[in-house]
């Protein structure tokens, strides 16, 4: 994504087939069992490796987030730059494009792409990954959406030079007027979608930047009166209620605010229905540069997860992610040393096999969960090409860490 202070924590994805380990033919796919398909597994997907008019005036014609990707060279020694993504460098906002995704996605046993989803004061952005790639793929149906508002500032990392702080493109923060254009568009455009992501007949949406988002409504009072809006106007169009997910990172109050005096609080008083995170690096340290163990990694998140869901006091989905590598972000000619987002260390040893370890151990998170009624795990990502944690296959795993989704969740035949 797009963004900086998640990553600083200053304040805060040719025409190749599905492939079994040792092959390159898509297989024959049976249908998953009753056992596999009580999971949901939902990929973020972020959509900048399409043509966009807001990154042409900012970096020039036909522009697109692959130019970082193929400029990309190793930092150190043994570090594995550039990633070359097996389908080549194409165009997601294309259906033809998108519905190999889709394909691939779901006969890995995928349930939905949660979109990285922007829309800033003045207008969208980003938004023809979603609007023209996925929902013009005739295949749309075999692997759900739904959103989440990406709702950070965003700032020209692309790339990002160590000598100089990045510029503010567009704030993060919205007027209610804003929000409420906001959740018209999502309304009329997304949840009445054949193809939309809805749990107990509720459609799911979630916010990135929940500190932001109080913010933009003057405060805990008013972020709750717009949720509650929100859910009504849901309810209005024929849903049972609003899934509203919090996405728990950074989180700060505002002064002065003392009916919330924690987060539990917050996300009690904004009546969230569940929460879940982007990626490990919120919640665990990248603990040495240039390089931190996969392992490391994941097991300090996973000393966060155990008791996530009572700290916050509302469900908690798991999350895996496939790695950490932002140094593509980073301005080559720059020496690489330990600064600020994107330069920090990366992630190593998140070979398809550890990963596959980090997915069993989310299951077995989830079938031992009792307070959670519904299974849901997050990932990321599916083509965070330009942070290192992607599952869109490469020259160099191919299928592997899709493989390794399919071996610990089950399959779903798709057409």
């Amino acid at each position: 994504m797009g963004k900086i202070d998640r990553r600083s924590f200053v304040s805060g994805l040719g025409a190749a087939a599905l492939a079994l380990p040792h092959a390159l033919a898509e297989p024959n796919l049976p249908h998953a069992s009753a056992e596999t398909s009580k999971y949901e597994v939902a990929a973020y997907y972020f959509g900048n490796y399409h043509v966009d008019p807001r990154n042409e005036a900012q970096h020039g014609a036909g522009w697109t987030e692959w130019r970082l990707v193929e400029q990309a060279r190793p930092r150190f020694e043994g570090h594995q730059q550039p990633k070359v993504p097996l389908w080549g460098y194409e165009d997601e906002s294309l259906p033809s494009i998108f519905s190999k995704k889709i394909k691939a996605a779901a006969n890995a046993g995928l349930s939905a792409f949660i979109f990285d989803w922007y829309w800033y004061d003045d207008g969208p952005f980003l938004e023809a990954a979603l609007e023209k790639g996925y929902m013009g793929a005739a295949n749309r149906d075999d692997l759900k959406f739904a959103i989440m508002w990406a709702n950070h500032d965003w700032f020209d990392i692309h790339p990002a030079k160590l000598a100089s702080p990045p510029t503010l493109q567009f704030p993060g923060k919205v007027t209610l007027e804003t929000f409420r254009k906001i959740t018209d568009h999502v309304i009329k455009k997304y949840f009445k979608s054949s193809s939309y992501w809805v749990i107990d007949g509720c459609p799911y949406f979630s916010v990135y930047e929940l500190f932001n988002f109080v913010a933009s409504m003057g405060g805990a009072d008013g972020a709750a009166k717009a949720i509650a809006e929100f859910r009504q106007k849901t309810k209005a169009a024929g849903f049972r209620d609003l899934h509203f997910n919090a996405v728990t990172w950074g989180v700060k109050l505002l002064p002065g605010q003392t009916d919330v005096p924690d987060l539990k609080a917050l996300l009690e008083k904004l009546q969230v229905d569940s929460t879940t995170s982007y990626v490990w690096l919120h919640h665990a340290k990248l603990a040495s540069f240039p390089v931190t163990e996969y392992s490391a990694m994941s097991q300090s998140y996973e000393e966060y997860r155990a008791s996530a869901s009572e700290k916050l006091g509302k469900p908690y989905f798991p999350n895996v992610s496939m790695g950490w590598d932002s140094s593509p972000r980073a301005c080559q000619s720059d020496v690489y040393v330990e600064k600020s987002y994107p330069f920090l260390p990366v992630v190593q040893g998140n070979t398809p096999a550890n990963f596959g370890k980090a997915l069993r151990s989310a299951k077995s998170f989830l079938d031992h969960s009792v307070d959670l009624k519904h299974k849901i795990l997050t990932i990321n990502s599916w083509n965070e090409w330009t942070e290192g944690s992607y599952l869109e296959p490469d020259s160099v795993n191919k299928f592997a860490y899709l493989n390794e989704i399919r071996s610990v969740f089950g399959n779903r035949m798709v057409r």
